[in-house]
């Protein structure tokens, strides 16, 4: 006879198995930042920065593969945020300026690429691994028997997993703003003085981001109408501010790059609070 604990820990074959494709997929991340770094025509700067952030990626399906574990919901909107950007942050790398990529670097992009749409497949697909993506989150508890942290249903109904994707892809406003404007940085040190107004503001703009996507984002799960509209007034100012910069500062090659990262993030979150308007019906007033 098996104890209440051994049956807590045996997880399903399929959830097994994701969690050692996201080990492969964090992996074979860092792998393939290294061919493309050992294989670039040109080892600068904004390479460097792109390739770093690139790396950290592997730190989030490393996040990821806890929360699998545990059996959190919001596994499935992380995980497809971290799925679609990886692709694009390895193949932007991937491209060179000039010239065609080369073998090694695509091979290795063709390879994360099946990796990630894997991995979206075990966790949108699976009916084991979606019926064991519903843990909710611990919480700080004070009652008779005194201070604990453990599970509680939520006081309030459950966001939907539209809300929680808005929510992830709206998080990665900031970072995906802040990577280029570091880039952008080098024209500092080539004498284009003039950028210094324009990365500065570009900082300070990524950073406010991400205080006005949390602020924003708190609302949007308690499912109020108003912060469904902010998302999306943030949105189009992050890309009103973030492309033209990209463009300006970075060229067409910035654009493609570090453009198309943000415009899919943003595409994710509007369309996320779409299908949770239209799924909960008419919206109760603030």
């Amino acid at each position: 006879m098996r104890t209440a604990a051994e049956t807590e820990v045996r997880r399903p074959s399929a959830v097994r198995a994701l969690t050692t494709l996201l080990a492969v997929t964090a992996a074979a991340t860092v792998v393939v930042e290294v061919l493309n770094w050992w294989y670039a025509p040109e080892q600068g700067f904004g390479l460097a920065v792109r390739t770093g952030w690139a790396m950290l990626r592997s730190f989030g399906f490393l996040l990821l593969i806890g929360h699998v574990r545990r059996g959190r919901t919001v596994a499935r909107p992380l995980g497809l945020i971290l799925a679609v950007t990886t692709v694009f942050a390895v193949g932007r790398l991937v491209v060179p300026r000039h010239g065609v990529p080369p073998l090694p670097g695509l091979l290795g992009f063709v390879l994360l690429t099946v990796l990630c749409v894997t991995v979206l497949w075990l966790l949108y697909r699976s009916s084991a691994v979606a019926g064991h993506l519903v843990r909710h989150r611990p919480r700080l508890v004070i009652d008779r028997s005194g201070i604990s942290w453990r599970e509680l249903p939520p006081r309030r109904p459950e966001a939907s997993a539209w809300l929680l994707t808005s929510r992830v892809a709206a998080f990665t406003y900031s970072p995906l703003m802040l990577v280029p404007a570091l880039v952008a940085g080098a024209a500092i040190l080539d004498g284009r003085l003039l950028a210094v107004p324009a990365v500065l503001f570009w900082l300070g703009a990524g950073i406010a981001t991400s205080y006005l996507v949390l602020f924003c984002t708190a609302f949007l799960l308690r499912g109020k109408r108003w912060a469904g509209t902010l998302l999306v007034v943030i949105t189009v100012g992050v890309l009103a501010v973030h492309l033209p910069l990209c463009w300006w500062l970075l060229g067409i090659d910035g654009l493609v790059r570090d453009g198309a990262p943000l415009v899919a993030a943003a595409v994710l979150a509007l369309y996320g609070v779409r299908r949770a308007a239209r799924a909960s019906g008419p919206a109760t007033p603030p």
